[in-house]
């Protein structure tokens, strides 16, 4: 991140924190009326003009909140999918009407099995191998192991909505798409790996055990420590991947790949180990790691296991 943002990130991260810390389920017109949906929409369309970089801390934030919101689909993917569609009037008013919160979209890159927050979206834009579909489409919700996300199967009519094409080549455009999904997710799973830590350390403080906090035992201490050299590595990868999607470089496809696969699988490594710290409480309703435990473990799965994207960093020395 270049020095001359450190001071807006953290701001904005402070706000972020601020806003998600007072409830974990955010309505869609909250995050329009914080300016979190038209991040990356030109200004000159009602948006902030901002970059993939300032997408990342909010990203991060919700992981580190598990928050349920349709930030992911509808925001992130929506903005960055007709962000890389031609110039065009209906392009121009689907990003102006999505900053100002009229209308919220779906997208489904991958497939159309589990498409992040269909569910209530007005319209879906789906992405083909010819450009972008706008469309009504019929969604059946897809139930999942973590309850702070939507997932949903999509299924549109065959011809009906707008078709928009890509501005360059469409399978290098589906491939960007697919990167900056992933590495939300990996900045989802850093929020939530380092809000796991913070949890264990604190507990670790107050948790007394044969007249001593646990914190002062060894093992607590060599537990906290591994965690913490995990997440430090997570968050250089991260990092890297943020800022290679953000300037547009070659590189980013090898970079997300580190990123997704190393802070996702270890975000759940990392949340089981904060439940195994916690002791009895941990397995308990009441702590609520149960909740990042199954983000984490949706997360990981989510755009790319950490094995598919291994797989394609392998065949960089083939």
């Amino acid at each position: 991140m270049a020095p001359e943002f450190e001071e807006f990130h953290a701001e904005l991260r402070s706000v972020a924190g601020d806003l998600l810390a007072k409830d974990r389920a955010v309505e869609w017109q909250a995050l329009v009326d914080a300016g979190w949906v038209g991040l990356e929409v030109p200004d000159e369309l009602g948006g902030a003009g901002a970059t993939f970089a300032e997408v990342a801390v909010i990203c991060e934030e919700m992981g580190r909140a598990a928050s349920a919101s349709s930030y992911l689909g509808s925001a992130v993917l929506a903005v960055s999918t007709l962000n890389a569609l031609q110039p065009s009037d209906t392009r121009d008013r689907l990003l102006a009407d999505v900053a100002s919160g009229a209308i919220r979209l779906a997208v489904a890159v991958e497939s159309s099995d589990f498409v992040p927050d269909a569910e209530g979206a007005d319209r879906v834009l789906l992405v083909t191998d010819d450009g972008v579909v706008c469309a009504a489409a019929t969604v059946t919700p897809r139930p999942v192991l973590d309850e702070t996300r939507r997932l949903a199967t999509v299924s549109a009519t065959p011809g009906a909505g707008d078709v928009m094409q890509f501005d360059g080549s469409p399978t290098d455009a589906h491939a960007r798409l697919l990167q900056r999904a992933a590495v939300a997710i990996a900045c989802d799973s850093l929020g939530l790996s380092e809000a796991m830590l913070s949890a264990t350390v604190g507990y670790a403080k107050v948790r007394h055990q044969f007249d001593r906090p646990i914190g002062s035992f060894q093992a607590v201490k060599h537990a906290c420590a591994d965690m913490a050299v995990t997440l430090a590595v997570a968050r250089q990868l991260v990092g890297a991947a943020v800022e290679a999607v953000a300037e547009g470089r070659p590189d980013a496809g090898a970079c997300v790949a580190m990123a997704k696969s190393y802070a996702c699988g270890s975000a759940v490594d990392l949340a089981g180990k904060a439940m195994q710290l916690h002791g009895g409480i941990g397995y308990t309703w009441e702590s609520g790691i149960h909740v990042y435990l199954k983000r984490a473990a949706l997360n990981r799965s989510l755009f790319g296991s950490p094995a598919a994207h291994r797989r394609e960093l392998a065949k960089r020395y083939r």
